[in-house]
């Protein structure tokens, strides 16, 4: 759920959210925490130190219990994404419309305000997710450009770095082959994001649907081989990186990456369309899927 459509729904029907177990969407983290983009404030009302200062309140019945965990749930969120509240007032709007009482806004004037709410959210986040954006490229050019010293270390024109630490002597792969491999995957600041070695199991991953880094840098590997990838964002997630993951917009991309073998064309076709979710699927703007 964005976070957009979920502050009308946790105020309007604040009962959506006796779902247990529905995580919290996280914001992209930038690529080092040395530099981290500077935090949303919090709300206002935040600060009031409400929660501190309330008298204790015993929850002995199942209706207490669902009743509190129904505002935490919606408190909780709304202090993630920063939203600026009274909670005294959502406590009244909250109590009128139990009530069924006179309300104090009509249908169309809640409606404007959450729709002006809703502006406000999307356009902080915007901002925020640009100056993370702005960081992880800044910072991913910097490594990247210090790398390309290093011994062992090959640029190659579409700005992909490569080392190989293992020279394999097998055949190479194609854009239409799948290949069996193990892999890890950092960030810059060595923030690990995925590793098959820690699921003690290869991923078979078809060359021509994963991100332009590993379908450029696995067609130049033998099978045997065993590289490490240093990959631009542009070869990468770009801009969008991979939500729900550590992955920001514009980060740089290091990934080991050992070739196993090809797996004969028959047995490929029998494979589902859709890379394992581990892999690293390019993620198209339009559609957040891996490519066939």
């Amino acid at each position: 759920m964005s976070k957009t459509t979920f502050i009308a729904t946790s105020i309007v029907a604040a009962g959506l959210f006796l779902a247990a177990g529905t995580p919290a969407q996280q914001t992209p983290a930038p690529n080092s925490p040395s530099t981290p983009p500077a935090a949303a404030k919090p709300a206002t009302a935040a600060k009031s130190g409400t929660a501190k200062t309330a008298a204790p309140l015993a929850l002995t019945t199942p209706k207490q219990k669902a009743s509190y965990a129904i505002g935490m749930n919606i408190g909780k969120n709304l202090k993630r994404d920063s939203v600026d509240i009274d909670p005294a007032v959502l406590s009244r709007g909250l109590k009128d419309a139990l009530a069924g009482g006179k309300l104090l806004l009509t249908d169309d004037e809640a409606k404007a305000a959450l729709t002006a709410l809703q502006m406000e959210v999307r356009m902080k986040e915007e901002a925020k997710t640009k100056a993370v954006a702005v960081e992880n490229k800044k910072t991913g050019d910097a490594f990247l450009a210090a790398n390309k010293t290093k011994e062992g270390v090959v640029t190659l024109p579409s700005g992909l770095q490569y080392k190989i630490i293992t020279a394999g002597t097998g055949p190479k792969p194609t854009a239409d082959d799948t290949v069996l491999c193990h892999y890890r995957g950092t960030l810059v600041d060595n923030t690990e994001f995925d590793s098959s070695y820690k699921r003690k199991e290869p991923l078979k991953i078809p060359v021509g649907g994963v991100i332009k880094g590993w379908t450029e840098a696995i067609q130049l590997m033998p099978v045997g081989s065993k590289w490490q990838l240093f990959i631009p964002s542009d070869l990468a997630y770009g801009e969008r990186g991979a939500p729900g993951s550590p992955i920001g917009p514009n980060s740089t991309l290091i990934f080991e990456v050992e070739l196993i073998s090809i797996e004969p064309k028959a047995a490929a076709k029998e494979q589902p369309k859709e890379a394992p979710k581990e892999a690293p699927k390019e993620q198209p703007q339009a559609a957040p899927q891996p490519k066939p």
